[in-house]
């Protein structure tokens, strides 16, 4: 039975991310559904072989990319990469959840995760001005919280407030109608998806540390009329402080000529390339890249005397 991790526990948005994917995909065989504690732990199961699959969150529309997740992608000596096959993205609005139908302005302390808390802060505010935020490690551990005392109430998924015996006391809860997050399944490295015309191509970059060489990076896919729909930054860790590396999302996929030729030309320049992987888009219809397929048979014509 294949195992497919996830960041947990049970009642997360990244469950419902997971269910999502394999109800689409339409997986014909039972899977076995493994709740990790963090991203981090997930990838680690991916890349040990411990899970054949996991799901993590990568990015939010409010607050951006997910530190953990990007961080945990990089592999480091000796590790092999994961790779993404497939995304969901879901709209967020969530539960804040209580052992039973407490008062709004008796509610002092609301458990959170951070990126939850960051998407609600004004709404808890408005409608519970007496509560603080106190920090819990993912949306069903905040409702696992509430319901064994250690907050009043709870910023959290509907299904984990079910699971947990909670009540809702505020639904639909967002600073932002159209928040949304985005989630990659992950494998062991293998052959990308195969092209749908809509698709997405993500690597990490460790680029030499010279003036320009992020902007030569870029134009490697700007000459070639490749869509860049993601740019971001991490440090790149112990060993090399003041350093960056890079996250690039393309659009197109590895097989479209102009974007296999622009990671090429990463490859020959860059300290390091690390692909992602190339896989369809959830939402949107992103820039294609141009054909290439003339000037690819007016070469070859060339090469073989015919032109």
């Amino acid at each position: 039975m294949p195992v497919f991790a996830y960041f947990g526990p049970a009642g997360t948005f990244t469950e419902m991310a997971l269910d999502a994917i394999l109800q689409r995909d339409d997986h014909p065989e039972p899977v076995e559904k493994r709740p990790l504690s963090s991203p981090i732990a997930v990838i680690a199961a991916v890349r040990a072989g411990e899970a054949d699959y996991g799901c993590v969150p990568i990015e939010s529309s409010l607050e951006g990319a997910v530190p953990a997740t990007m961080d945990a992608l990089v592999p480091q000596a000796g590790q092999r990469r994961v790779q993404a096959y497939a995304e969901v993205s879901l709209d967020i609005a969530f539960t804040i959840a209580a052992r039973d139908r407490t008062p709004a302005a008796d509610v002092r302390t609301i458990a959170a995760y951070p990126v939850a808390s960051a998407q609600v802060r004004r709404s808890v505010a408005e409608t519970f001005p007496n509560a603080e935020f106190v920090i819990a490690t993912s949306n069903a551990a905040a409702a696992a919280d509430a319901a064994a005392g250690r907050a009043d109430a709870a910023v959290t998924t509907a299904a984990a407030a079910r699971l947990h015996g909670l009540t809702a006391i505020a639904d639909h809860m967002a600073d932002a109608d159209d928040a949304v997050t985005r989630f990659l399944l992950l494998g062991p490295p293998g052959p990308p998806t195969p092209a749908t015309g809509t698709d997405r191509t993500a690597v990490i970059l460790d680029l030499p540390n010279v003036p320009g060489s992020l902007v030569s990076a870029m134009n490697e896919f700007a000459t070639r009329g490749v869509d860049l729909t993601r740019i971001e930054s991490r440090p790149r860790g112990s060993g090399a402080p003041g350093q960056y590396r890079f996250y690039l999302d393309a659009c197109g996929h590895i097989d479209d000529a102009a974007v296999g030729e622009a990671l090429r030309a990463l490859h020959r320049t860059s300290e390091r390339v690390v692909y992602l992987g190339s896989w369809p888009i959830d939402r949107g219809i992103p820039d294609v890249p141009p054909d290439h397929t003339e000037s690819h048979d007016w070469f070859d014509r060339l090469m073989e005397g015919t032109d």
